[in-house]
């Protein structure tokens, strides 16, 4: 039986966790033990946050329509309530950006939230 020498899998393991923590401070970058347990600390970081990330923009859309169609005396839950009556179907990211980029548009979107819940 030939006798298997391990030297280049693990080397190239090594390699890997310590490309993947460059730039961390003291030990972390360059001592294998050490650089292991903050890399995967650092990668439960990045699979909770890209969940939380999606959250954190949706609070952020929410906010910036109620916020502008406070203005037109409607409050965010009663203007979602009229967009659901009057059958538009956009999303809050888009309905955000709008509010933003084409008030005008805006504006006609928030008179059909607004007729829907007169009617």
């Amino acid at each position: 039986m030939a006798r298997v020498k391990r030297g280049v899998t693990s080397h190239a393991r090594h390699r890997k966790i310590l490309k993947a923590a460059k730039g961390y401070y003291g030990r972390r970058k360059n001592t294998i033990r050490i650089a292991k347990q903050a890399v995967e600390r650092a990668n439960q970081y990045a699979y909770r946050d890209r969940k939380r990330n999606k959250r954190t923009f949706r609070a952020l859309w929410i906010q910036r329509l109620n916020a502008a169609v406070r203005p037109f005396g409607l409050t965010y839950s009663r203007f979602i309530a009229g967009l659901g009556k009057a059958g538009v179907a956009v999303d809050r990211k888009v309905l955000s950006d709008l509010a933003i980029r084409e008030p005008t548009a805006f504006e006609a979107i928030v008179g059909q939230a607004k007729a829907a819940l007169a009617a």
